[in-house]
């Protein structure tokens, strides 16, 4: 095997899992291996490993003798994906708080100072930059979590993350004043090593945008 095979592949890989979950294959859609070869680049048995991999992960589904196609979205599975969303963010969040040091309290601050900075230009009714909002949200919850000494869980995590905010961007909508107050009492219950608040903080944070996220999507 080539030395630029893994290069390639794990490029594939990215490129086709961000145009998932931006919305650029839309949800339930054929994945024509011909179509995807031509617009990734990639050699077929690349885009096979690739889209296996993504159906292992829940992104893509292989339905026997018909292909692959995006998964769909549903109103039970993002509630399914949410409630997992808790179970593992409130758990990394506790150790995370327990255990973090003054490099994890820096990097917090600089993660929460980008995503309110931006937070504050939507507010003002600029919402132009809507993707690197999610990704400066996402940069904060990481933030939040790093210091949980479990790379299992992050990589669990970041998975029903990356699920989770497939679901926001198909519905892109804006909490406002609301989504902003909840980060920052995250922000400083961290700090402050409130582990309760901040767990509470959390979860409610989750479940009023799981609320607003399906309230979103019925009008699909």
């Amino acid at each position: 095997m080539s030395q630029s095979s893994p290069t390639v592949g794990a490029s594939t890989y990215e490129r086709i899992k961000q145009d998932i979950i931006f919305g650029e294959l839309v949800p339930g859609s054929k994945l024509k291996l011909d179509g995807l070869r031509d617009r990734y680049s990639a050699s077929v048995s690349t885009l096979r490993e690739t889209l296996n991999r993504l159906a292992s992960e829940g992104f893509v589904q292989a339905a026997e003798q018909r292909g692959f196609f995006v998964r769909p979205v549903s109103a039970d599975d993002l509630t399914e994906i949410a409630e997992l969303r808790i179970l593992l963010e409130c758990s990394a969040l506790e150790t995370s708080i327990a255990c973090g040091d003054a490099d994890w309290e820096g990097n917090l601050v600089a993660a929460h100072h980008k995503l309110h900075l931006i937070e504050q230009k939507m507010l003002d009714g600029d919402k132009s930059q809507k993707e690197v909002w999610k990704r400066y949200d996402w940069e904060f919850h990481q933030a939040l979590i790093r210091a949980c000494n479990s790379e299992n869980l992050l990589a669990l995590h970041g998975t029903i993350f990356d699920k989770y905010l497939r679901y926001q961007m198909l519905v892109l909508t804006y909490r406002g004043a609301v989504a902003v107050d909840e980060h920052r009492l995250m922000f400083e219950a961290a700090l402050a090593r409130d582990i309760p608040k901040a767990k509470a903080t959390l979860e409610t944070h989750i479940r009023l945008g799981l609320a607003h996220t399906l309230a979103a999507m019925e009008n699909l």
